[in-house]
């Protein structure tokens, strides 16, 4: 018989390659990047940099000229007393100009024509201690269908008690609300979205500003409009 000279592979020597040497045992393969690919891309990544450093050299100079607003925010310095009596001659009566010992913040002073309206009115905007406003208008000429538009057509709620006088109280109940008070020849409106009490500490000093004014006078420049 003849003898055999070729073996069965050995199944034990399956995991292993033709050297021998366990596959799963095989150290990981390294990619190689090629120089000139390695150089392309830190070229990139130097372009973007300096890109960048450029970009905010650039924007700095426009940064620095215009610096953010302070965290109060900007308040106009407002003397309404001063712009009152100015008021005085053309209004034919001394505008109020309340005292709320610095509380209330006023950010217009002025009186208007009535060039629209066909009232002539004194004007200014207050800032109460919530960060809320209160508008304030005076005049000589109010009339019904004027109340109206400066109350946004609110009804008549009430009254309520302000510097020792009744101020008729208008809200329609979305948010601003208005006191009316006719003392001393003419007629205030205060109105806006703040709370009850702070429209009785404005109203309180408007009243105390209005006894220490003249008397109203009559003047050819505050005549009614024919």
């Amino acid at each position: 018989m003849q003898e055999k000279t070729s073996q069965e592979p050995d199944p034990s020597d399956s995991g292993r390659n033709g050297q021998g040497t366990p596959i799963g045992d095989q150290p990981p393969v390294k990619p190689v990047i090629a120089a000139a690919a390695a150089k392309r891309a830190n070229a990139s990544v130097i372009g973007m940099i300096v890109a960048l450093v450029v970009s905010i050299a650039a924007f700095l100079p426009i940064l620095l000229m215009n610096p953010l607003p302070k965290s109060d925010g900007f308040r106009p310095d407002i003397d309404v007393g001063a712009v009152a009596r100015n008021a005085t001659d053309v209004a034919g009566f001394t505008p109020a100009a309340p005292d709320t010992a610095g509380a209330y913040r006023p950010n217009y002073a002025r009186w208007e024509s009535g060039s629209g309206s066909g009232v002539p009115a004194w004007e200014v905007g207050y800032v109460t201690p919530k960060d809320s406003f209160i508008g304030l208008v005076q005049t000589r000429q109010s009339n019904p269908t004027w109340l109206l538009q400066k109350t946004k057509s609110a009804p008549v709620t009430g009254t309520r008690d302000a510097g020792g006088k009744a101020w008729e109280l208008r809200d329609a109940g979305k948010g601003e609300k208005s006191m009316i008070l006719n003392y001393r020849g003419t007629t205030v409106v205060l109105t806006g979205a703040a709370q009850l009490d702070e429209f009785a500490v404005l109203a309180d000093a408007v009243v105390k500003s209005m006894d220490g004014n003249p008397p109203v006078t009559v003047s050819p420049s505050a005549s009614p409009a024919p």
